[in-house]
């Protein structure tokens, strides 16, 4: 292929690195985002780069717009051309909704919905200068079921989703393809946070109808499957990997 660049945000670690990782491995030059993990960001660098493709580190916090701009405008400078944005960075406070104060509130939507909005409308921009493009966000499923403790993630999510919807159908006539991926509990970093963490994991291995808990490279292959020509015809869905748990709840 002529040289495609893809940006993962939140990529210095977890479901965001191992997007990048195989999307190198996939001929990919890649922009790896991160808002504090400036190491974890330079050893994912060196392991694309060892890959034999070339990687621009940007630190940017997603939730802020201007921080947004800046960072596309590097990313211009630096390749010229996006072909691939996968929207990954996500945060929140995880607390019952009658505890939820405005700060929280407006933390979390800023990163888990806003920015997946001003960062799309700057990857398009880039995108239509090759014809297209491929746009995929992370979601989950606090976004359709009420999870303990989710409220304000559940809600960024749900408008994430909703957002993924309009976007697709918004740019499809720039040939730019808009989807998401929600996945079921995983043992990732994010979820050591989670002050269930232990029964969500014990849940997912004894209910899941497909035998075991959703492994990173699940969500991973989901993502590679949304970005590739053969999901074309793929618009506005979001996709969920979770082994049928979700079917029971």
């Amino acid at each position: 292929m002529s040289q495609k660049v893809a940006l993962v945000t939140g990529s210095s670690r977890g479901i965001g690195k191992q997007t990048a990782l195989r999307l190198a491995e996939e001929g990919y030059d890649l922009v790896i985002n991160y808002a504090r993990s400036k190491s974890k960001a330079l050893e994912v660098a060196e392991e694309i780069e060892a890959l034999g493709r070339k990687v621009l580190i940007v630190k940017a916090n997603v939730g802020d717009v201007p921080k947004i701009k800046g960072m596309f405008e590097q990313i211009e400078e630096f390749y010229g051309r996006l072909d691939v944005f996968v929207n990954n960075a996500a945060s929140g406070v995880l607390r019952p909704a009658m505890e939820l104060q405005e700060t929280h509130w407006n933390w979390t939507m800023d990163i888990n919905s806003k920015a997946f909005l001003f960062c799309a409308q700057e990857a398009a921009k880039l995108m239509e200068k090759n014809s297209g493009g491929k746009m995929v966000s992370i979601s989950s499923l606090g976004s359709i079921r009420v999870l303990e403790n989710y409220t304000s993630v559940g809600v960024s999510k749900a408008a994430l989703e909703a957002l993924t919807r309009y976007l697709a159908v918004e740019l499809s006539p720039k040939n730019i393809c808009v989807n998401a991926v929600s996945g079921g509990a995983i043992d990732t970093e994010a979820l050591k946070h989670f002050p269930n963490r232990e029964d969500l994991l014990a849940d997912a291995a004894k209910e899941t109808p497909a035998g075991r808990i959703v492994e990173m490279e699940d969500m991973v292959n989901a993502i590679m499957f949304l970005i590739s020509e053969q999901s074309s015809m793929i618009r506005g869905q979001t996709i969920i990997v979770d082994g049928g748990r979700s079917l029971l709840m």
